[in-house]
């Protein structure tokens, strides 16, 4: 088919590089250049965090991650081979702490976990000081106690979108960079005055289809990128913090990702310096190598999601709109992306895939009181 797509972020790279492996005619629109640096794909720490996710989301969100942790290794194995990019990829777990102060939120946290995701028990450990000094010993300086998720993981998202691009570009097709996209309908995209015809449009602008998509909000986050040659860290670190999720996600070369904050805004200003005062804080109370630590990026954006902050898929003659993945974009892009093209080929085999007009998934949120 020729099929146009909308939007060159993480969810619009991954089914253009797919479906030029099937064969099909792409051609790629986007406000932004190929570099992504205004694309929500670059506001995050790249987590694959499924148990850290559960407390707070529905279980669908834990499953569909656990899913998606499965199918990464053989996508970057492909992207590899398609890229010549050996994107940076950890599944070695991940370490919750908390400070002192804030130990009744660990255990609060461990509790809410275990009653999310009660069948999946064995991967949730409880670390007391002589075990997290075995297996991250500069945490241990700081910290007498942590929680152990040995499923979670993260990869680096700026070498991903990098990879992505070489990708689709070595596959031949047409990237129209700097365009910006005022409607997609069926077997239409609207640009700059313009109207790309094609078998079917895919509608993957993350917060640019707010317009067409009433339900649709703004969630606004921000991260930061460093570089500190002193601090040891070999697992992502999630620190317990009042008002926001707070990741710190090892990349190569001695880079962390501290983010992302998660405010219920749609501004797109710039970091704020409040945030940046907070992340840089959370860096350095858990390990004062941050302190001398070089700020590389300073990224904000917002994330699309929908009221129930589950991804969606909704096709039609022509048509297809990929959106809301929130904060979860790179924890369950993968499955998000299967069915997408499970539903092109006709086969719809999961619920994150609704016919428009016919929405079929329901599910219960797990609470702990």
């Amino acid at each position: 088919m020729n099929i146009g797509i909308a939007g060159a972020g993480l969810i619009g790279r991954l089914l253009a590089w797919q479906l030029l492996r099937r064969g099909h005619k792409i051609t790629l629109f986007d406000r932004d250049a190929a570099a992504g640096e205004l694309s929500a794909a670059r506001v995050a720490a790249a987590m694959l965090a499924p148990y850290s996710e559960a407390v707070h989301s529905e279980r669908a969100i834990f499953d569909w991650g656990r899913e998606s942790l499965a199918l990464w290794p053989a996508l970057l194995h492909d992207l590899k081979i398609d890229s010549d990019i050996d994107v940076f990829f950890q599944h070695q777990g991940s370490v919750v702490v908390a400070h002192a102060n804030d130990r009744s939120s660990l255990d609060h946290f461990n509790k809410c976990l275990l009653h999310a995701v009660p069948d999946f028990s064995d991967s949730i450990q409880p670390l007391d000081k002589n075990s997290l000094q075995e297996l991250e010993p500069e945490l241990a300086e700081r910290f007498s106690a942590a929680t152990f998720l040995r499923e979670e993981g993260t990869l680096d998202n700026r070498e991903l979108l990098l990879a992505l691009e070489q990708a689709i570009r070595c596959a031949g097709a047409l990237w129209y960079e700097g365009s910006e996209v005022t409607k997609v309908d069926a077997g239409a995209i609207y640009f700059d005055n313009e109207i790309f015809h094609c078998d079917l449009a895919i509608d993957t602008r993350g917060f640019g289809a707010k317009k067409q998509l009433a339900d649709l909000r703004g969630v606004r986050g921000e991260v930061l990128w460093v570089h500190a040659p002193e601090v040891h860290f070999t697992r992502p670190i999630r620190l317990m913090h009042p008002r926001y999720q707070l990741y710190i996600a090892p990349k190569r070369d001695s880079v962390y990702v501290i983010g992302a904050t998660e405010i219920e805004s749609e501004s797109l200003a710039p970091i704020s310096v409040r945030s940046s005062l907070e992340l840089q804080s959370a860096l350095y109370s858990t390990h004062t190598g941050f302190a001398e630590a070089n700020v590389l990026h300073a990224y904000a954006n917002c994330r699309p999601a929908f009221m129930d902050n589950l991804p969606r898929v909704e096709i039609s003659d022509g048509l297809m709109r990929v959106n809301g993945l929130f904060r979860h974009g790179y924890l369950l892009s993968p499955v998000v992306m299967a069915q997408a093209l499970a539903a092109i080929e006709g086969r719809v085999e999961h619920s994150i895939v609704k016919y428009i007009d016919a929405v079929n998934y329901s599910s219960t949120k797990s609470v702990c009181a």
